[in-house]
């Protein structure tokens, strides 16, 4: 009977114990907490108001500064022409020569013909002064008297009458020798020697152009005109001290060396076009741009003194098509903005709105963020955050430079 007594005593005690040490086992299990999850890291720049010339792209054509066409003034056979096509010439600098042997032959008998006057006028003065005492004395006629002053006054005009045609003669012949009005470049010739010209001819001989400095012709739009002077007269713009810059693309796709400035703003729309024309004037010492050229000017027109640049991977686009930008705030949470962006500057886009100076804008980890998410923000320098930009997928770079060409 004691063995069974045993056996029931021990079965009632485990009985009794299973339940308190399930029950234990459970609290034990209740009271460890599960282990939190590390803050993601991210990197993060902030803002600050940057001082940003506001450049305009505008295309345009070079135009000479000084363009002058060179024509006869007097007929005749074309005997030489004493220039270099495509070189340069000097103001004065004889360009051709026109037969002179008519136009020589007017100038001696124009010469002789002064001669002829002036001795007319040596007969009739002192004949005149003659006829003026004898009159005193009543020698001759009052009549008399007045004939010979009239002859002595007639042959002084003729002397002034032949004076003229002299000079006349002497300005033909001078013509056949066709100088260059201005300095410059000239071109190809017309005509050549033993062509036959004219006085007056539409046709020019040969075209000078001064090519430094040069002008640049461009066009604005006049709503792109409008738009810059409504943000200057807001304050959100200040214009530029002096004369605009003014910086060339040529058609190769190289940059000019050499920056102009801007000059004038025509004071008139085109009505067919809807533009402006601006003209900047441009260095051209070494003549390397030539009139007609296409041209890219970009102009610093005005100064944005409270710039927000923003780097180019920080931007993406929401589901809308929103240019969006996610930053961390005072309490470590990822927000996200919606952005109003302008201008592509170098590898950051200009933020017109959603951004201001002091925020922190997540440019590295973008992955790891998430609107709401708490995370460990990391100040990157610039130089790290291009690097960043520079060695995203082709992809994110994609998307970022696509944000900002639906605002």
């Amino acid at each position: 009977m004691l063995p069974v007594a045993a056996h029931r005593f021990r079965t009632a005690s485990l009985r009794w114990l299973l339940p308190a040490a399930v029950t234990t086992l459970m609290a034990a299990c209740s009271s460890r907490q599960p282990p939190q999850m590390p803050q993601a890291q991210v990197g993060v720049q902030t803002l600050k108001v940057q001082r940003l010339a506001v450049d305009q792209t505008l295309s345009g054509r070079t135009v000479a500064y000084v363009t002058s066409d060179v024509r006869p003034q007097v007929g005749g056979i074309l005997r030489k022409r004493l220039f270099t096509e495509g070189q340069d010439v000097q103001a004065g600098q004889v360009l051709y020569e026109i037969d002179p042997a008519s136009y020589q032959a007017a100038y001696d008998t124009a010469k002789g013909d002064l001669a002829q006057a002036e001795a007319a006028v040596l007969s009739a003065r002192p004949k005149a002064q003659r006829y003026r005492t004898l009159v005193g004395l009543d020698a001759v006629s009052k009549q008399d008297g007045d004939d010979a002053l009239a002859t002595l006054r007639s042959n002084e005009a003729a002397v002034i009458a032949a004076k003229a045609s002299l000079q006349t003669a002497r300005i033909n012949l001078d013509y056949t020798r066709i100088l260059a009005p201005v300095s410059g470049r000239i071109g190809t010739s017309s005509y050549t020697p033993g062509a036959l010209v004219s006085a007056g001819q539409s046709e020019v001989l040969a075209t000078i152009n001064q090519l430094d400095p040069i002008y640049v012709d461009l066009t604005q739009s006049s709503a792109q005109l409008l738009q810059l002077r409504r943000q200057l007269d807001a304050g959100q713009l200040k214009a530029v001290d002096g004369k605009a810059e003014v910086t060339l693309q040529l058609e190769d796709g190289s940059t000019y060396a050499r920056s102009g400035t801007l000059e004038v703003v025509d004071a008139a729309v085109d009505t067919a076009t809807g533009t402006v024309k601006l003209r900047a004037v441009v260095p051209n010492p070494e003549r390397l741009l030539l009139p007609g050229m296409y041209v890219t000017a970009k102009l610093s027109m005005a100064v944005d003194e409270q710039a927000i640049l923003v780097p180019q991977q920080a931007i993406s686009r929401n589901s809308k098509g929103e240019a969006v930008a996610m930053v961390v705030g005072s309490d470590s949470k990822v927000a996200q903005r919606v952005l109003t962006t302008g201008d592509a500057i170098g590898d950051k886009w200009v933020v017109r709105q959603g951004l201001k100076a002091g925020d922190k804008v997540i440019v590295q980890g973008l992955q790891k963020a998430s609107v709401g998410a708490e995370v460990k923000a990391v100040e990157v320098s610039q130089t790290a955050a291009a690097g960043t930009a520079a060695n995203a997928s082709p992809s994110t770079q994609a998307t970022a430079a696509a944000a900002p060409k639906a605002d």
